[in-house]
């Protein structure tokens, strides 16, 4: 600063000077909060950066978050509501209530949708198997309402089913109105559910805890999630083609091939001008499969954008994050080696683990697990070897999340108990008694 500008300093009135003094002095702290933010962007420069409204990364074995963005916050799901009615009409399958050669005639409503479809009349006859195919590789919403009503009766009473089994999932952020993801405002007017307020939504979280219970208890589901295309009727020229353009064997497709990715073979994409552009994929690479949820990716519904954002997440899961056991398979559990055994040769079993406990931690770092809690109930002989005779539940922190978190695992019989003579059992009864007595007579004095 030169004698002219000190000069200036000097002439003005005390007020003024104390402006500048408290400019200067919020040019320090602003100067000091970019530096704190820079350090903390620091530390987590190795996460992916989202275009989108939300995201999740999630282990499919375990259910364990490596990464989340807003992932509890509800959106419009669109089409990744179909997951739901997936699940079910599978479920449904297993129960024996349908079956996937049985034929169904399309209703009017089924026929009256709109958006992604496969031109149902009203009449047509298809089995369950064609109509399930349609909505899980073409995200047909006839086909979807279709199944919906062979399920549920009616369409509305199908979305009750799929609002109480969300509850019983612990989807805890999410709400249907029907099976397809529609806006209300979108579906046949004489269908839209008078029952149900709202539209509607989902959260990631939700939608990857959806993911998970299908690869857990409907991996069949991906038979179907990872088809390239189909042809719905005979005859038809023109193939339906997956609205997943991850799927790994697009890997030799002219056009999509800049999409694909290695492993990728499901679940669902979604999208509505309401919605945006939505995509809950899995991919398996290495013994480890991944669930990621991309929500609201601006952009068009044919730029893909969506696939290249999730594909953010699968490079970060798959590069950075290795499987690690903490406990192994078949090890006794410390202090809780053996449990009793009621009216056994021996009253003692030695317990094992039934399954190892293994993490997906960040390469290079190290997860212990303690033990939380052994439960078992009474245990009476005979027991075969290999019988689960109780669970014991690990606790450890999560080394993603810093989070505390708990897995808990099956407890096997380690050799077989045989049920003993009642020679045996009558001199136990006596020791016993006799014991029992002697302990208390102790105890008077």
């Amino acid at each position: 600063m030169n004698y002219r500008h000190h000069s200036l300093i000097r002439r003005l009135p005390v007020f003024s000077k104390r402006i500048i003094a408290s400019v200067a002095l919020l040019s320090v702290l602003s100067t000091s909060l970019l530096l704190s933010s820079a350090s903390a962007a620091a530390t987590n420069a190795g996460e992916p950066q989202i275009n989108g409204t939300a995201a999740i990364l999630m282990d499919a074995a375990s259910g364990q978050v490596l990464y989340q963005f807003k992932a509890d916050d509800p959106h419009p799901p669109a089409s990744m509501a179909k997951m739901m009615t997936e699940y079910l009409v599978i479920k449904a399958v297993q129960a024996g209530k349908i079956t996937w050669d049985q034929e169904v005639a399309t209703t009017e409503n089924a026929a009256k949708q709109i958006g992604s479809r496969i031109f149902l009349a009203e009449g047509d006859k298809h089995t369950v198997k064609d109509l399930y195919i349609a909505m899980a590789v073409g995200s047909a919403n006839d086909a979807t309402a279709q199944l919906a009503e062979v399920v549920g009766g009616t369409e509305e009473e199908f979305a009750k089913l799929m609002n109480d089994t969300a509850k019983e999932l612990g989807m805890t952020h999410s709400r249907f109105i029907n099976a397809t993801g529609l806006d209300r405002a979108d579906m046949p007017a004489a269908y839209q559910p008078t029952s149900i307020d709202g539209e509607t939504e989902m959260s990631a979280r939700d939608s990857a805890i959806l993911g998970y219970h299908i690869l857990k208890e409907t991996p069949e589901f991906l038979d179907y999630s990872k088809m390239p295309n189909f042809q719905f009727r005979e005859g038809e020229n023109q193939l339906i083609d997956n609205w997943d353009w991850m799927l790994e064997s697009n890997l030799t497709s002219k056009t999509k091939k800049k999409f694909a990715y290695k492993g990728v073979d499901g679940l669902k994409t979604g999208h509505t001008s309401r919605a945006g552009n939505n995509f809950t994929g899995t991919a398996l690479r290495d013994g480890t499969r991944l669930i990621a949820v991309v929500m609201g990716v601006p952009g068009g519904t044919n730029d893909g954008k969506r696939f290249l954002e999730t594909a953010k997440l699968f490079d970060y899961g798959f590069n950075n994050f290795e499987k690690k056991t903490a406990v192994e398979a078949k090890k006794a559990v410390p202090e809780h080696e053996t449990l009793k055994v009621k009216k056994g040769k021996s009253k003692k079993v030695n317990v094992i683990t039934a399954t190892d406990v293994s993490f997906l931690v960040p390469k290079g770092a190290t997860v212990e697990a303690t033990v939380k809690e052994v439960k078992s109930e009474t245990l009476k002989a005979p027991i075969e070897q290999g019988a689960k005779v109780g669970t014991v539940t690990y606790e450890y922190k999560d080394p993603a999340t810093q989070e505390m978190k708990s897995a808990t695992v099956d407890l096997v019989a380690a050799e077989e108990v045989k049920k003993g003579s009642w020679w045996r059992l009558f001199f136990r009864g006596i020791g016993n008694f006799f014991g029992s007595l002697f302990r208390g007579i102790a105890d008077l004095f």
